[in-house]
């Protein structure tokens, strides 16, 4: 069993950056695949960001490529992300989630076995 929970969630200007912290117990967490997802109000849940067990492949969605960065401590049993040049189309609901190995950047909420319960990203003026 692994409980995943997600900090670092806030309001920032149009521009600025946040990161966001997803702390996970288990002693397993260094086998599992990674991912943050989001979902605005009345929306899907849309695939953000994975990252594989080892830390050395990660993949993003389009809209975040080269603005966000995922990235993992296994000795921490944390995952992050850091978001900049955040616009408002960034605001929603981020989760963390975990998946097993071999489903390493899979983008269907699904894939996932485990989940955090969110952290809040607003972006506004």
């Amino acid at each position: 069993q692994v409980q995943l929970v997600e900090s670092g969630g806030g309001l920032v200007q149009p521009g600025g950056s946040l990161r966001l912290s997803c702390a996970a117990s288990g002693r397993t967490f260094s086998s599992l695949s990674l991912s943050w997802f989001r979902q605005a109000p009345g929306k899907e849940r849309d695939f953000v960001a994975a990252i594989n067990w080892s830390g050395t492949g990660t993949i993003y969605a389009d809209s975040v490529r080269g603005r966000f960065t995922i990235s993992r401590d296994n000795a921490k049993n944390t995952v992050y992300l850091q978001m900049n040049s955040l616009n408002f189309e960034d605001t929603a609901l981020y989760y963390c989630a975990a998946a097993a190995k071999d489903l390493y950047g899979s983008r269907r909420p699904p894939s996932y076995y485990y989940w955090g319960q969110g952290t809040q990203v607003t972006v506004s003026s």
